[in-house]
């Protein structure tokens, strides 16, 4: 529904034109009776938020810009059902696309989703960050899981309320919360005799915060727990504030054993123990927050031949991020990028084109004139870049 609204309100510039302005009279309107807040960069005119393209982006933004433009979308759409020069199938849409809106159930589904995924947002953008912190990761796990119980327990008549005194400001019309609940597609062999907020609250608000909760508990299970727990110890952050050898012996033996030996557990020990005088309490190492530049620093100090197997240790540990948010972003990327233009393309070019789009940070310090010159440089070119 969310992708659907976009797609009509913003299918041409003079209707991005009509809520744009709709959207400035509600929010002069809200202002002079102080509902809401005034202040610098808030109740600025845009656009819709489209949904993200990929299933592991956050669609908190996109939701909120739907409530905050709720009655300028209706408005739009009604426009669009009047007006005499739109098509029949345009008018029909627009009108099927009221019809939703303006229900109960559509608000209160909207609504209960702002909820949870305003208590998500934070660990979702946590865990797509290419550098995760994962004590922090952890961290907010818990407290999220926290969070949702909490809202399952407590919040269902705070949202009923709400969602009802929404519908009451836009003239929607509110169902009897007590009166028998009707399906609506499977209204005759219905045979459960349940009221209507009964099947809200059980049907739709339980078991919509329920499967957020399963989610994160067959993600984040006591095993996966247990394995960022023991790989937090090799954390350079806070001067090794972290470090503990028995946690890093545990974290070889139970996760990686095929990559350690019997003799290879030994030499680790040796190594940790010469590792927390040397490189822990080095002048080099007190800066570094994460793996990676620990990595990155026991390579050009000529410490990773030394402590061949704490490396090894870091190297295996540092293919937890890279196989959840980086490897999604790189197939998100390959899916937008590989068209079916670019199917013809090479494997390397188009290695090369993806590479670019997933590390932007990296091609923002690339010097387009010093590529053009080096394409020029290599041979005569027919195509004039500059």
């Amino acid at each position: 529904m969310l992708a659907n609204v976009v797609n009509i309100v913003s299918g041409s510039s003079k209707r991005l034109s009509e809520l744009q302005i709709a959207h400035g009279i509600e929010v002069d309107h809200s202002v002079a009776s102080r509902e809401r807040e005034t202040g610098r960069g808030l109740n600025q005119i845009g656009n819709l938020q489209r949904a993200g393209s990929t299933r592991w982006s956050s669609h908190f933004n996109s939701v909120c810009s739907l409530i905050d433009k709720y009655g300028s979308i209706i408005i739009v759409l009604e426009n669009i059902n009047n007006c005499s020069t739109n098509s029949s199938a345009q008018r029909g849409e627009a009108r099927g696309t009221i019809k939703a809106l303006k229900s109960f159930k559509f608000l209160f589904v909207l609504y209960l989703m702002h909820k949870i995924m305003g208590i998500t947002d934070l660990l979702c953008r946590a865990l797509q960050s290419k550098s995760i912190d994962i004590l922090n990761a952890m961290d907010l796990v818990a407290t999220t899981k926290e969070l949702l119980q909490s809202l399952r327990d407590d919040g269902f008549d705070v949202l009923l309320h709400y969602v009802i005194s929404v519908c009451e400001k836009n003239g929607i019309t509110v169902p009897d919360m007590s009166a028998r609940y009707m399906d609506e597609f499977r209204s005759v062999r219905q045979s459960d005799d349940i009221s209507v907020e009964h099947h809200y609250h059980y049907d739709v608000f339980n078991s919509a915060i329920d499967f957020q909760l399963e989610e994160l508990q067959y993600r984040f299970n006591d095993h996966v727990v247990e394995l960022l727990r023991l790989s937090s110890s090799l954390e350079p952050k806070n001067n090794f504030g972290l470090f503990d050898k028995e946690h890093i012996c545990t974290l070889a033996t139970t996760f990686y054993p095929a990559d350690f030996s019997q003799q290879d557990m030994y030499h680790l020990q040796l190594q940790l123990d010469h590792y927390k005088i040397d490189v822990v309490k080095h002048a080099k190492f007190q800066s570094l927050s994460t793996l990676s530049e620990l990595c990155v620093q026991l390579v050009d100090t000529g410490k990773a031949e030394h402590y061949n197997l704490i490396y090894r240790l870091i190297c295996l540990v540092l293919t937890l991020p890279v196989s959840t948010a980086t490897t999604k972003r790189g197939f998100s990327a390959m899916k937008l990028l590989k068209t079916e233009l670019r199917n013809k393309m090479g494997d390397e070019y188009l290695r090369d084109s993806i590479l670019i789009n997933v590390e932007r940070e990296f091609a923002e310090d690339i010097d387009i004139d010093e590529v053009i010159d080096e394409f020029y440089a290599q041979k005569n070119r027919r195509v004039q870049l500059k």
